[in-house]
C-alpha cells in the first residue's frame, strides 16, 4: 500500500514539474555607477514567488507562470523597477536608480494610504532597514534619537521612552506606539515600554514617526505623536537571518559589565499562499546604578546630609538633618513630629542599590506569525501572530519599580485586502515578580521594628541625651544590614508580600482587548480618496488592589471612536492636495470628543520637489487608567483616581498620628478615603507658602489641544549637490490639560475651618485643620484633575541633508520648543514639559568609504531644561553625546561585522533626576543574511 501511495506522488509530482515552466536569468547593476548590486530582490508582481542577486549581482528565477506577466525588481535605497516578462527562458539586465534622498521614499502613516514622504501633509519621520544597517547606535531603539525632533528618555538599560514635542514622562501616555497596527502599551498604566517586549531588529522593515496630535486618524491617546513599526513579510523577506552583538557598559557607580543581544529570524513561503515567520531576540546586561544619595524635602532637592554608618561606616554626628530624605534612599520617607525640642524625624533608610538585586537587565522576546492568501497573491492575507515577551528592567514613576519577570503577551488576527484591513487584538500581562523598591525598604524596617517603637525609642534616647545622633543609633538597634542573611531573609518576604502595609510587590493581570476596521473607497468613489474606519478597545484593570482600588474584582471599561477621511487632488499634474479627516470617540465615563483635522499640500517646482504643507486638527485624551482607577500609597503621597466610582473605594493603611494630635484622634493612628483627597485637602502650595487654603480638584475630563502647523520640504541645488531641506513650526493650545496635583489632607478637621477647639490664647478657637498642619498631622495625596491655566506650547524644526566630497553623508538637523502658561493661575499645577529648548544633531558618514566598509558618526547636544515629576523637581543638565560605529560586509558569507560605541566621550548624564547616569557603551556584531 505504501509503495502505491509513493507511486502516486511521485507521479503527482513529475505532472508538477512537466508544467510549463518559465526561467528568468539576468544582472541587475546600478544605474549611476555601472557596479552590480548583490541582495537585490526580484519578485514576481503580486505574488509570494522570488528570488535574490548573488555576490555577483545575478540571479535566476524559475516559476511556473507562463509570459507575459510582470517582475518587481528592488533594493533599499533604489527605486523599484517593473520589467515586463514576455517570453520563456528570457535574460534581462535592469538597472535601479538610487532614490535621490529619503523624500523619495513611501509612507503610510501620514494619511492611511501610501505616498511620498515628500509629498505628506504632516511632519513624518522615517527609519528603514538601511538606517538601522548605519545607526551608530547600540540598536535601533536607540536610534531614533538622532532623528529630528525626537527625544528618547532613559528610565534604565532597557526602559526608553519615545517623545515629541514636550511634555514628556516616563509612562509618556501622551505618545503611541503601534507594532504591527497593536498598540503595545501596558494595559494597566497605558504606558508604552519601549522595545523591552516589542520587534527584533531583524524583523524591523519601517519605522514611521508622527509628531504632534493624531488623534482624527488614531485616536484619544495620539495626542503627542504616534511610532508605527512595521515588520518584514516572510512572503518578501524570506531565509534565515541571525545575529550576536557583544559589548560592555561603563559607568562610575557600576563598574564595567557585559551585555549580549542575540536574534534570529525564520521566514518561509510554503507556497504563493501560505508563509511563516519567527523571530527570537534576546538581551542581557546590567542596569545603569542609581546613586543620587541628596537629601529631599517637598519634591525638591535640600541642603543637609545624613552621615549613616550603614552606608558610609562613620558616626553619626550633630550636624546631621534628623528628617534627612534621600533621592535614591528609601524607607527615610517614614517620618514624624515627635513635638518639643525634637521635631519632625525620619527613619534610617536603605540604599537603592541594596535594594535591586543584582540590577539584572533582561528581555526576551518571542514572534510567530501565519500568513495565508486565499488566492496566491496580495488581493487578500489573513494573518494570525503572537508576540511574547517577559524580562527585567526599571520603571521611574511616583518610585522606583524593579521590573522583573514581566510577561506581556498578545495575539492579533487579521485580514486585510487591498482596500481595507479589519484586526483584533488581545493583550495581556503580568507583573511576575516585580515589586516597589520604596515599600521594600518601607517594610523591611517595619519587620526588625515597628515605626510606633522606632519612633518611642529615638524619643526616650533624646529626652536622655539631647543628642540627635544617640537617639538614632538607639532607634537603629537590631536593624537589618544589607547583604546579611537576616536582610536577605526579610528581603524575600517583602518582596513577595503584595499588601503593601506589609509588602511591595505589585501584582497585575490587566487585559487589553482591541478591534480596528479601516475602508479605502478609491475602487468605487473616482473624484476622490474616501476612507472610513473605527476602533472599539475594552480593559479589564485586574491588579488585585495592588495598583488599582479593584481589591474586590477587576474594573472593567470600554471605549470606542469613528472616522472618516476624505483627500481630494487639485490643479494641473495634481499639484495640490487636500486632506480632511474627523473622529468620533467615547469613552465609558466621559462625554464623546470630536477631532477634526484639515491639511493643505502643494507640490511645486518642475519636478514637484518644493513641497509646502499646511494644517489644522483637534486632538484629545482621555484620562488613563491611572487617572481613573489609581488607588497607591507611593510612600511620600497616596495616588488617587478620580472615576466617581473610585473615591470611595480606596482607603489608606493606617497612618500614624503625633504625640500631639491622638489626643484629639483617640488613637495613635488613623485612615484616610480617597473622597477626602478631592473633597477635603489643602493645596499644598498654600501650605507651604504658610497660608494654607482649600483645594480645587474638580474628577478629571479629557483634555484638548488645537494644533497649527506650517512645512517645507524640498531639493535645493548648491553647485553639484542637491541639498535636502525640511522645516516645520507648530503652535499647540491647549484645555483641560490633565494634571495631576499635589494636596494635603489633614488627619483631622475640615478645611473650611469650620471645626475649632478652644486652645488659643484666652481660649479663643482654632481651626482642627490648622492644629493638624502645625502636628504634621497630614498626609499628601496626588490627585487627577484638569488644570484651569492657559497652556501654549510652540517650536521649529529645520533638518538639512546633503552629500559632500564625492558621497559622504552629512545631517543637521535643529529642534526648538517652548510652552508657557500662567502659574499664578494654577500655583499647583506641574506642567512637566520636561524638553529641552534647544536640540543639535549632526550625522557625518560613507556606506562606501572603500569597498564593502563604511562608517557613521551622531553627534547630539541639548541644553539644560527643567524636569517635573511626582518623584522629584529638579534642572538636568546640559549634555553632549557622540556615537560611532565602522562596518564591514563579507558578501561571500552574507555577513556584516559592526563595531561601534554611545556616548564615547565618557561624560555621564541623566535623562531625569533619580534615574541612573547613564555611561557608555561599545558593542561589537556580527550579522548574517540580514
Amino acid at each position: 500500500m505504501i509503495k502505491k501511495i509513493l507511486f502516486v506522488a511521485f507521479i503527482a509530482f513529475g505532472s508538477l514539474a512537466m508544467v510549463g515552466q518559465t526561467t528568468i536569468t539576468g544582472t541587475v547593476k546600478d544605474a549611476k555607477t555601472g557596479e552590480t548590486l548583490p541582495g537585490a530582490n526580484i519578485k514576481v508582481a503580486n505574488k509570494a514567488v522570488g528570488t535574490t542577486t548573488d555576490f555577483d549581482g545575478n540571479f535566476e528565477l524559475k516559476v511556473t507562470d507562463n509570459p507575459p506577466f510582470t517582475l518587481e525588481i528592488s533594493m533599499l535605497g533604489f527605486q523599484m523597477k517593473e520589467v515586463e516578462i514576455t517570453k520563456r527562458n528570457e535574460k534581462i539586465e535592469v538597472t535601479l536608480e538610487e532614490n535621490e534622498t529619503s523624500l523619495d521614499e513611501i509612507v503610510v502613516s501620514a494619511s492611511r494610504t501610501p505616498e511620498r514622504v515628500m509629498e505628506s501633509p504632516v511632519t513624518i519621520e522615517r527609519m528603514d532597514a538601511r538606517s538601522i544597517k548605519n545607526t551608530s547606535s547600540p540598536s535601533f531603539y536607540d536610534g531614533l534619537e538622532n532623528l529630528k525632533g525626537v527625544d528618547v528618555n532613559t528610565s534604565s538599560l532597557t526602559f526608553k521612552s519615545v517623545n515629541t514635542r514636550g511634555f514628556a514622562t516616563f509612562a509618556n501616555t501622551r505618545f503611541m506606539q503601534l507594532v504591527d497596527g497593536m498598540d503595545n502599551s501596558s494595559p494597566a498604566l497605558n504606558f508604552a515600554i519601549g522595545n523591552l517586549l516589542g520587534m527584533s531588529e531583524l524583523d524591523v522593515n519601517t519605522v514611521e514617526l508622527l509628531p504632534g496630535a493624531s488623534s482624527a486618524l488614531y485616536g484619544a491617546n495620539a495626542f503627542n505623536g504616534i511610532m508605527f513599526m512595521t515588520s518584514r513579510s516572510p512572503f518578501n523577506d524570506q531565509g534565515i537571518s541571525f545575529s550576536y552583538k557583544q559589548g560592555v557598559t561603563t559607568q562610575e557607580a557600576a563598574g564595567t559589565n557585559n551585555v549580549y543581544d542575540v536574534n534570529i529570524r525564520m521566514a518561509y513561503a510554503f507556497s504563493e499562499k501560505f508563509a511563516a515567520k519567527a523571530t527570537l531576540a534576546y538581551l542581557q546586561g546590567t542596569e545603569w546604578f542609581a546613586t543620587d544619595h541628596r537629601n529631599t524635602r517637598n519634591g525638591e532637592y535640600a541642603p543637609g546630609d545624613r552621615n549613616d554608618p550603614i552606608y558610609d561606616g562613620g558616626n553619626y554626628e550633630e550636624s546631621d538633618v534628623k528628617d534627612f530624605d534621600g533621592l535614591n534612599i528609601y524607607g527615610d520617607e517614614v517620618a514624624t513630629n515627635l513635638g518639643g525640642a525634637i521635631g519632625r524625624v525620619s527613619r534610617t533608610g536603605y540604599r537603592e542599590s541594596d535594594l535591586m538585586l543584582d540590577y539584572e537587565a533582561k528581555s526576551v522576546k518571542l514572534n510567530t506569525a501565519l500568513h495565508y492568501r486565499p488566492f496566491g497573491d496580495d488581493r487578500l492575507e489573513v494573518i494570525f501572530n503572537s508576540k511574547f515577551g517577559t524580562g527585567n528592567t526599571i520603571y521611574q514613576g511616583a518610585n522606583r519599580y524593579n521590573i522583573r519577570d514581566f510577561y506581556l503577551a498578545q495575539q492579533k488576527l487579521e485580514v486585510r485586502g487591498k482596500n481595507f484591513f479589519v484586526r483584533g487584538y488581545v493583550t495581556t500581562e503580568d507583573a511576575g515578580n516585580s515589586y516597589d523598591s520604596r515599600f521594600a525598604a518601607i517594610n523591611i524596617n517595619r519587620r526588625w521594628k515597628s515605626d510606633q517603637d522606632w519612633f518611642t525609642q529615638y524619643a526616650g534616647a533624646y529626652l536622655v541625651s539631647g543628642s540627635h545622633a544617640f537617639a538614632r543609633t538607639t532607634a537603629d538597634t537590631g536593624r537589618l544590614i544589607p547583604g546579611t542573611p537576616e536582610f536577605k531573609a526579610a528581603f524575600n518576604e517583602v518582596t513577595a508580600d503584595p499588601n503593601l502595609a506589609t509588602g511591595s510587590r505589585f501584582q497585575d493581570e490587566t487585559k487589553l482587548y482591541h478591534g480596528d476596521v479601516n475602508y479605502n473607497f478609491q475602487d468605487v468613489i473616482e473624484w476622490a480618496e474616501f476612507q472610513v474606519g473605527g476602533s472599539y478597545r475594552r480593559y479589564s484593570l485586574n491588579s488585585n488592589g495592588s495598583i488599582f482600588t479593584d481589591n474586590d474584582g477587576s474594573i472593567d471599561y470600554d471605549e470606542y471612536g469613528v472616522y472618516t477621511q476624505m483627500q481630494k487632488k487639485f490643479l494641473e499634474d495634481d499639484r495640490l492636495k487636500l486632506t480632511a479627516s474627523l473622529r468620533y470617540d467615547k469613552a465609558q465615563n466621559f462625554d464623546g470628543n470630536f477631532s477634526p483635522r484639515v491639511s493643505l499640500a502643494y507640490a511645486g517646482g518642475e519636478n514637484k520637489n518644493d513641497n509646502f504643507r499646511a494644517s489644522f486638527q483637534k486632538g484629545f485624551r482621555n484620562p488613563t487608567t491611572q487617572d481613573q482607577y489609581i488607588g497607591l500609597d507611593a510612600g511620600s503621597a497616596i495616588l488617587v483616581g478620580s472615576a466617581p466610582d473610585n473615591l470611595d473605594r480606596y482607603t489608606s493603611t493606617p497612618l500614624n498620628v503625633s504625640t500631639a494630635g491622638q489626643g484629639i484622634v483617640g488613637s495613635s493612628t488613623t485612615t484616610l478615603s480617597g473622597r477626602l483627597a478631592y473633597e477635603n485637602s489643602f493645596a499644598a502650595s498654600s501650605v507651604i507658602a504658610g497660608a494654607p487654603e482649600a483645594s480645587n480638584a474638580p474628577l478629571v475630563k479629557p483634555e484638548e489641544v488645537t494644533a497649527f502647523e506650517l512645512g517645507y520640504r524640498g531639493l535645493i541645488n548648491a553647485g553639484d549637490s542637491r541639498i535636502t531641506l525640511d522645516v516645520s513650526a507648530y503652535y499647540n493650545q491647549y484645555n483641560d490639560f490633565i494634571s495631576a496635583k499635589n494636596v494635603l489632607v489633614p488627619f483631622y478637621g475640615d478645611v473650611e475651618l469650620t471645626e475649632t477647639v478652644p486652645v488659643g490664647p484666652g481660649g479663643s478657637p482654632v481651626p482642627l485643620a490648622l492644629i493638624a498642619l502645625r502636628n504634621d498631622d497630614f498626609k499628601a495625596f496626588q490627585v487627577y484633575t484638569n488644570t484651569t491655566a492657559d497652556i501654549n506650547s510652540y517650536g521649529a524644526s529645520l533638518g538639512l541633508n546633503t552629500k559632500i566630497f564625492n558621497g559622504f553623508d552629512i545631517g543637521l538637523n535643529y529642534t526648538y520648543a517652548k510652552f508657557d502658561f500662567d502659574q499664578a493661575s494654577d500655583p499647583d499645577f506641574e506642567a512637566g514639559f520636561n524638553t529641552p529648548e534647544h536640540k543639535v544633531k549632526i550625522q557625518f558618514g560613507k556606506t562606501d568609504l572603500f569597498e564593502n566598509f563604511g562608517f557613521n558618526i551622531n553627534a547630539r547636544w541639548q541644553d539644560e531644561f527643567l524636569w517635573e515629576s511626582t518623584f522629584l523637581d529638579a534642572t538636568v543638565d546640559a549634555r553632549t553625546v557622540f556615537d560611532a560605529q565602522i562596518n564591514y560586509t563579507v558578501p561571500s558569507w552574507k555577513s556584516t561585522f559592526k563595531l561601534g560605541g554611545a556616548n564615547l566621550g565618557g561624560q555621564e548624564y541623566f535623562s531625569a533626576p533619580g534615574v541612573g547616569a547613564v555611561g557608555s557603551q561599545y558593542y561589537l556584531s556580527w550579522s548574517i543574511n540580514n
